[in-house]
């Protein structure tokens, strides 16, 4: 199972950055941010302000994947009865070492004309692939 934090260690590692090297940048020990990123400790409202700060998302980046039985034991799905489903039924292609070894690949070239052919490139690819269906 996914934990809230797993999104920040996700995020972390798209950035290349270390345990400790994200822990500098929020003044926190390495094992402090393993800690978080393995669920074992609970994040504050403010540590997590300051993640999603320093790793450049939203807040909402790390509730995307919560399972329906915390949401629906959330306030908000207490009170309605039931937790929103997710949009998608397919798991977070943001998730996957691909995609992040993708990322990764594609900032590593360095004429921006490049990089937006290889941007346009894969928008049409995928288009097609969406017709193909």
């Amino acid at each position: 199972m996914r934990t809230l934090a797993h999104g920040c260690g996700l995020r972390r590692t798209l950035f290349g950055m270390t345990q400790t090297d994200l822990g500098d940048a929020l003044g926190l020990t390495f094992q402090q941010v393993q800690k978080y990123e393995r669920g074992t400790n609970r994040i504050s409202a403010s540590r997590l302000y300051d993640l999603s700060r320093v790793l450049d998302v939203s807040i909402e980046h790390f509730f995307e994947d919560i399972p329906a039985a915390v949401a629906a034991s959330s306030p908000a799905g207490k009170k309605s009865g039931k937790a929103k489903k997710p949009l998608s039924h397919e798991p977070n292609p943001m998730h996957r070492r691909e995609t992040l070894a993708l990322v990764r690949a594609y900032y590593k070239v360095e004429n921006a004309g490049v990089r937006k052919q290889v941007y346009e490139l894969t928008k049409t690819l995928g288009a097609d692939a969406g017709k193909s269906s």
